[in-house]
């Protein structure tokens, strides 16, 4: 993982990007590469990245933003109160963004990254 990035948004990504496609291993590979430039004001944990330059493999998404992949947030209870979603731009790690859609339970990366196991990433 990568020293500027932090170890609950690295181990969020390597989950998310865990399938052996070609935009999941050309993403898996600009991690360490990653910094985080801003965070969701509201406690989200949706963080926005800041990828340096160099020898960086875009993924080939194509142009424009696409959401790379996205994962529905399963509780321990089976209670579905979120999702968590990767996008790209232009091929380069943009923002993960945590999503939710339940007011009686707070979704947080910290949450996110614990109810990760239990769903099915696509």
């Amino acid at each position: 993982m990568s020293e500027g990035l932090p170890t609950d948004i690295a181990d969020v990504l390597a989950a998310l990007l865990n399938r052996d496609t070609p935009v999941h291993v050309a993403l898996r590979s600009q991690i360490p590469h990653l910094r985080v430039r801003e965070h969701c004001t509201c406690g989200c944990g949706t963080a926005y990245f800041e990828l340096s330059t160099g020898d960086i493999t875009s993924a080939p998404t194509g142009p424009g933003t696409v959401v790379a992949a996205e994962a529905q947030l399963l509780t321990d209870a089976g209670e579905c109160p979120g999702e968590i979603l990767v996008f790209v731009q232009d091929g380069r790690l943009s923002w993960l963004e945590v999503c939710s859609w339940s007011d009686d339970i707070e979704v947080t990366l910290t949450a996110a990254r614990h109810w990760l196991p239990a769903c099915s990433c696509a």
